[in-house]
């Protein structure tokens, strides 16, 4: 029997307990906005930033109750109802801890560090073994809990370009909700917490501090952070991908069957075919196989 929920079990989103815990002067963020329904939080982010480079800073927020046209990589859909999910974008001006711009080949691993974040937020807060699937859906038992899309603002006056990232959980959605049959929520999952509030304000936390961290090495994945950890080293504790038999396309339309083994210095997959031919792989669909599945 598949579980459902009311309006009732889902309460809005406490902003004042938000902007409290999370803006200036006491937390990171410099501005952080709720509307109650949007299109899409990161196309209105995008021009936001476009549009206002003052009044949209580095580490600004926009967070949603229901989105009706948002979208996922790929161009597909994602839409939930009303206060089922944790629905929010940040915009990003990414500066290293001397204050100059971090170098643009490092925004690639933004949304990897967006899906870490999550991943983490969620292992603590909800207690789910949550895992990154690359590049950039967390999964709960093999199954998406979220997906995350980064967008780039650039300017005509060439100043460094922002980049939006935007972040989609299930959070209350039950089995006749979900968008895709191999989709999940923290709810089907039995988490801990299913309050939208902990679970935005932990992520948001967390992506802050991973943030900061990763730009004050100057967007460098391999260097090592002030807790002696790295992005990278993070990121190889919670991605299912690595080590895993995947199926990839390449960007020629060829399809190729290997172990994915590692992530390149912009944050790509590297693929190894049975031959031994390696490949990497910078975009498009990666599914997990099973061990007999492309043999």
């Amino acid at each position: 029997m598949s579980q459902s929920f009311s309006d009732v079990d889902r309460p809005a989103l406490d902003y004042e307990g938000l902007s409290d815990a999370l803006c200036a002067p006491l937390g990171p963020y410099r501005r952080l906005e709720l509307v109650e329904s949007t299109g899409s939080t990161n196309s209105d982010l995008v021009q936001q930033a476009a549009a206002d480079k003052v009044g949209w800073s580095d580490l600004s927020v926009l967070a949603a109750e229901e989105q009706t046209a948002g979208r996922g990589r790929l161009d597909r859909e994602w839409t939930a109802p009303a206060r089922s999910s944790v629905i929010v974008s940040v915009l990003l001006r990414p500066f290293n801890h001397a204050g100059n711009p971090v170098p643009t080949q490092s925004y690639a691993w933004f949304s990897l560090l967006a899906a870490m974040s999550l991943a983490e937020a969620l292992g603590e807060y909800a207690r789910l073994d949550a895992k990154v699937k690359w590049p950039n859906d967390v999964q709960v038992g093999g199954k998406k809990i979220s997906g995350i899309l980064a967008q780039i603002v650039a300017y005509p006056d060439a100043s460094p370009p922002a980049v939006v990232v935007g972040t989609g959980l299930n959070v209350t959605l039950g089995a006749e909700d979900l968008p895709i049959p191999t989709a999940t929520s923290v709810a089907l999952e039995k988490g801990a917490t299913t309050d939208r509030t902990i679970l935005l304000m932990s992520y948001l936390r967390i992506f802050a501090q991973r943030y900061r961290q990763f730009c004050d090495v100057n967007g460098d994945p391999k260097a090592r952070w002030n807790d002696g950890t790295s992005l990278l080293s993070r990121l190889q504790k919670v991605m299912s991908t690595l080590g895993q038999q995947v199926r990839a396309q390449l960007p020629q339309g060829r399809e190729i069957v290997g172990e994915a083994f590692g992530l390149d210095s912009f944050g790509a997959l590297k693929v190894r075919e049975a031959d031994g031919t390696e490949h990497v792989v910078a975009a498009g669909d990666v599914v997990h196989l099973r061990p007999f599945e492309g043999s």
